[in-house]
């Protein structure tokens, strides 16, 4: 069949917003240039008409003036209309960049939602709780043994600096006191100081027996 009918040519690619955008900004383009060199010529009329007489001559490049300006208007025209043509193109183009960039949002929403659930459905509730009770009573064992270490033994809180201080001038006046009783001796002990005498000796020792040990032990 392809030998009869030949080789059926390739479609061309359908035209997209931004093709026919493209095309419509060359259009526009070479209007513009078009415009341009109008307005030229007619700025070189009006030079000339402005320095002529009336009369036929001046008629005839009137009438020329005229119909580059009829000219400009109908480029002008086209170009607006292809201008409008452009902005509701490229309005659509944004409507629909922004139709895409809402399915990849919600696309990735939904990529995400499953994730989380697959991730969720791994994590049990109730092992949670458990290990949260549990941390809580390791909380307060520690708690009650940094109290039961820190707790202070029969010493007062509330202890009165003036009963302190007539209690130590009481011991000194107690100090002086012996001294004047003892004939005065400074380097005597008062009786709080002096090592007591423990309850299981009945006797103090004697300096002979304390000789013998010695020579005993030599």
């Amino acid at each position: 069949m392809n030998r009869l009918f030949g080789t059926p040519a390739p479609k061309a690619p359908k035209p997209t917003l931004n093709t026919a955008i493209t095309s419509l900004d060359t259009r526009i383009s070479s209007i513009d240039v078009k415009l341009s060199a109008l307005n030229t010529e007619l700025t070189t009329y009006q030079t000339k008409l402005s320095k002529m007489r009336d009369g036929p001559g001046k008629t005839a490049l009137k009438q020329k003036a005229l119909k580059v300006l009829q000219r400009r208007k109908q480029y002008e025209a086209q170009r607006d209309q292809l201008q409008s043509q452009v902005w509701n193109m490229e309005q659509a183009q944004t409507m629909q960049d922004n139709l895409k960039n809402t399915m990849v949002t919600i696309d990735a929403l939904k990529q995400t939602n499953k994730a989380l659930k697959k991730e969720y459905g791994k994590v049990d509730i109730d092992k949670i709780e458990r290990l949260q009770d549990e941390m809580a009573d390791l909380l307060d064992v520690g708690n009650e043994i940094q109290e039961s270490l820190a707790r202070s033994y029969d010493i007062p809180e509330d202890v009165d600096e003036a009963e302190l201080d007539a209690e130590l001038e009481a011991l000194g006046q107690e100090v002086e006191l012996e001294r004047e009783m003892m004939g005065g001796d400074m380097n005597s002990l008062p009786s709080f100081m002096q090592d007591e005498v423990p309850e299981f000796i009945d006797e103090p020792p004697v300096a002979g027996q304390a000789g013998k040990v010695k020579e005993a032990a030599g």
